[in-house]
């Protein structure tokens, strides 16, 4: 390849998770004018099968794709090594010099390990989950740390296999559920999953890329180890002290326990891939967290450069809705992103998007449907000023629901219950519900027909 070639694109977006690619796709429903991707690898993450519970929660399934596969796309596959945000021109490892109008990031994040060695693997993207399931079925015992949705799913589709999950809060998957909820939960821990639920599905081989995130079936059905049965051991309110192997990884404890494993699988969170090189005397402003800052309209401190997903950060603050480094949010974020690039490129006025009005989230843990809306762990609010109703039928539903001042603000909602769009309106139109207190959650009372 020549030394720097030039490429000229109105909007350019670096990064082929999640952000990027629904911030790509978006832009070309806006605009005919030319749109770029950058990513570091031909394998890129396509939202699909998208399905909507309620006006603004949805759930869908991300696929690896291949760049080729993905039509009217303009793509470079490269590393970009700095910018210049005064210039407007992006600098790649290959020697290439594209100049920009519109630029967004959407680099992901890696994954915080606990020590880099090989018998530490941080699950975070497809490459790193293909070698924990290549080596998964000659193990006997794991031991796994983090307590979020990764290391939560983690626990109910491995099989065949001895668990010892290490978490440093007082319940399991403390970043969705109470107390409560993971009590719920507790007797499907060691649950055993039959081989005729694994999901088979087809994969891209390609360079490893980083900041790319899992989608939400990461873990493509049940994965099997090397023991007779399944046996999980939680261990509370602890944290890693030290590990080393010899013939066999030993793990020490801060609550002064010692586990011999076969390897550990770190599921600690993640820290943005905000260290960009800006080539002109500016910088751009990071969060505390790590993250790009970003204003209400997406927009980095850098005139013209825009972040989405993982590596930003809000700056920004919502009734009902908080950020949380979410398959979901990369998807809205990127969406957004394009629309605000399109409306500042054309000097249109913008108004923030509707799914910022109301947090939601729809997963699965130990094969229950879970939807999370607005202040659903009552995030950010006095608890004292709060109410909770809750409704559990063991086995089949867990329902809570937060109140402020008789007004709901959050619902978290386990299985098939069938509320999810009640309290969406609930939410949204902030309706007093202090005289439905006694029937909001009856199971013999439509509760919608009170708002017909």
């Amino acid at each position: 390849m020549s030394q720097n070639q030039r490429i000229d694109s109105t909007y350019v977006v670096i990064g082929g998770g999640i952000a990027g690619i629904s911030c790509v796709e978006a832009l070309k429903l806006y605009t005919t004018e030319p749109v770029l991707l950058i990513s570091e690898s031909p394998i890129v993450k396509v939202v699909t099968d998208i399905k909507f519970y309620t006006k603004i929660a949805t759930g869908f399934k991300v696929e690896d794709r291949n760049l080729q596969c993905i039509e009217n796309t303009e793509y470079i596959i490269d590393k970009v090594i700095a910018v210049n945000s005064i210039e407007h021109i992006i600098y790649t490892e290959n020697h290439q010099e594209i100049k920009y109008k519109k630029l967004c990031l959407c680099t992901g994040a890696t994954p915080k390990l606990l020590d880099d060695k090989d018998y530490v693997i941080g699950l975070r993207d497809t490459h790193s989950v293909e070698y924990f399931q290549s080596i998964v079925g000659a193990a006997n015992r794991v031991l796994i740390v983090g307590n979020g949705g990764i290391a939560t799913d983690l626990v109910y589709k491995l099989n065949g296999i001895e668990i010892i999950w290490v978490i440093r809060d007082e319940h399991i998957s403390s970043h969705f559920l109470d107390a409560g909820a993971a009590e719920f939960f507790s007797n499907y821990l060691n649950t055993q999953q039959s081989s005729d639920k694994v999901i088979k599905r087809f994969r891209y081989s390609g360079e490893r890329t980083s900041g790319a995130a899992l989608g939400p079936d990461w873990h493509c059905g049940a994965m099997f180890g090397n023991h007779d049965g399944k046996n999980v051991i939680i261990e509370y309110k602890a944290e890693i002290k030290n590990i080393s192997k010899s013939d066999i990884v030993r793990v020490e404890l801060t609550n002064g326990k010692v586990y011999e494993c076969d390897f550990v699988v770190s599921a600690t969170g993640v820290t943005p891939n905000s260290n960009l090189d800006i080539r002109d005397g500016t910088s751009v402003d990071i969060a505390s967290d790590g993250g790009i800052k970003v204003d209400w309209k997406m927009e980095t401190s850098l005139s013209d450069i825009f972040a989405a997903g993982d590596v930003c950060t809000v700056d920004w603050t919502s009734e009902h809705w908080f950020q949380m480094r979410l398959w979901t949010q990369a998807r809205q974020m990127g969406m957004y992103a394009a629309k605000c690039m399109h409306f500042k490129h054309i000097n249109e006025t913008l108004l923030q998007d509707f799914c910022f009005e109301l947090f939601t989230h729809v997963t699965s843990f130990f094969g229950f449907k879970v939807i999370l809306l607005g202040l659903y762990n009552a995030q950010g609010l006095d608890k004292k000023e709060c109410e909770l109703l809750v409704r559990v039928t063991n086995g089949q539903e867990y329902i809570k629901l937060v109140l402020q001042n008789g007004r709901v603000v959050g619902a978290m909602l386990i299985g098939d219950t069938d509320l999810e769009e009640m309290c969406e309106n609930l939410i949204l139109n902030q309706i007093d519900v202090t005289n439905l207190m006694d029937d909001l959650l009856d199971p013999n009372i439509d509760i919608e027909d009170y708002f017909d």
